[in-house]
């Protein structure tokens, strides 16, 4: 998850709540591009030679300081978002989904988010 507040702090964090913070200055620094109070559900992925990386993104999360800024140069991460929590103080969480994701597509035009943000595509479409 990828959180702004409105006094300028941000935070990322694991789905078991670890801050990686520190490991992705990157990503870090995109957050800041939120508006305040706001909370995107996302996934980090960092990509190398036309594939998803796993093992470099495990090799970011153990790095700091100037270990972790060389590493977001060499492998830089993405954050591809998913769902919309929080916007502007606003609690999203008892919406439909539909509802999240339409807000979610409207922050990122609003705010002209784009790399290391990336939008996860989403599909209505019954499955067969």
């Amino acid at each position: 998850m990828a959180s702004r507040w409105a006094d300028g702090r941000v935070a990322v964090r694991s789905r078991h709540g670890s801050d990686l913070g520190e490991a992705f200055p990157d990503i870090e620094e995109a957050v800041h591009r939120l508006p305040d109070d706001t909370a995107v559900d996302c996934e980090l992925i960092v990509w190398e030679a036309g594939r998803l990386a796993f093992e470099r993104l495990q090799q970011r999360m153990h790095r700091r300081g100037a270990a972790a800024a060389r590493a977001a140069v060499e492998f830089p991460a993405h954050l591809v978002a998913f769902d919309l929590l929080c916007v502007h103080g606003s609690d999203l969480t008892g919406h439909p989904f539909s509802e999240r994701y339409a807000a979610l597509e409207a922050l990122f035009l609003e705010e002209g988010l784009s790399a290391p943000w990336s939008l996860c595509p989403t599909t209505t479409a019954p499955v067969l």
